[in-house]
């Protein structure tokens, strides 16, 4: 039986201190790249796979996000080849600095938009799958798709990582890439961690992570070793992507990819 189409979770609620000054007025995933916001190639992405649920988590200028955005995002016009029953995207947010006045990091903001991302059904079930993906990283020819959300559904792991190869502010690589598509903590070449995942709600919760449901009280806390230890397990997987990739985290490399588009 095909898996559900599952929601997305696009984080948004960095400051981007290496992006000043340009994000001392504009939160970075509204940044203009090549015409369009940052977040936007994300989200145009997201669209084209046939995903039409995203939780946006924010703090750092939020509301300028959600007034960009809204609560509705289509493809305009829409591509060619597109399916014209595809559905745009319904966007949540998960107002991180309105609640707690500060951004919770990444599994800190995860659980806390865990009810919008997996909301219990009508049979008190929840679907417990969903992508995570970092607004500020610029990645136009990734493909969203239905396959690799089955494939994972199928594995029963916790997570399927997409590693990119080293860029120069990271030459050491987060993690390794065995033979059985497993991710590695230990390896002698190690890959960087494209900020593009499927994860499993279980990583979320004991023994996992000892933040309560929902994350009420607004605690912190970062992904990284919720990930090393679920790596430890051989619960996590994960495949290399050779696709244009940028982390998008200072203000020359924004400036270096808008002069290329310039040059074509």
């Amino acid at each position: 039986m095909p898996a559900p189409r599952i929601a997305a979770m696009l984080l948004a609620a960095g400051r981007g201190e290496r992006m000043r000054p340009l994000t001392d007025a504009t939160p970075k995933p509204l940044l203009p790249l090549r015409g369009k916001p940052l977040m936007q190639w994300s989200m145009e992405a997201l669209a084209r796979g046939g995903f039409n649920r995203m939780v946006v988590n924010t703090a750092w200028l939020g509301d300028q996000i959600e007034q960009t955005f809204g609560s509705v995002f289509a493809l305009r016009p829409p591509a060619p080849d597109s399916d014209p029953i595809r559905e745009p995207l319904q966007i949540r947010y998960s107002h991180e600095g309105r609640d707690f006045g500060a951004a919770l990091e990444t599994a800190g903001g995860i659980v806390r938009a865990l009810p919008l991302l997996c909301p219990v059904d009508a049979q008190g079930e929840a679907a417990g799958i969903f992508w995570v993906l970092a607004g500020d990283v610029f990645a136009p020819d990734f493909v969203f798709s239905q396959a690799a959300v089955e494939r994972f559904a199928a594995s029963g792991r916790l997570a399927h990582l997409w590693l990119v190869p080293n860029p120069a502010h990271n030459p050491k690589g987060d993690f390794g890439l065995g033979s059985d598509g497993l991710a590695r903590n230990q390896a002698e070449v190690k890959y960087t961690y494209s900020t593009i995942g499927l994860y499993h709600r279980k990583l979320f919760a004991p023994p996992w992570c000892d933040i309560p449901a929902g994350n009420p009280q607004g605690m912190k806390a970062p992904l990284a070793p919720l990930l090393r230890a679920a790596v430890d397990n051989a619960l996590v997987s994960a495949e290399l992507y050779r696709g244009a990739w940028t982390d998008v985290g200072t203000p020359e490399r924004l400036r270096r990819l808008n002069r290329v588009e310039d040059a074509e």
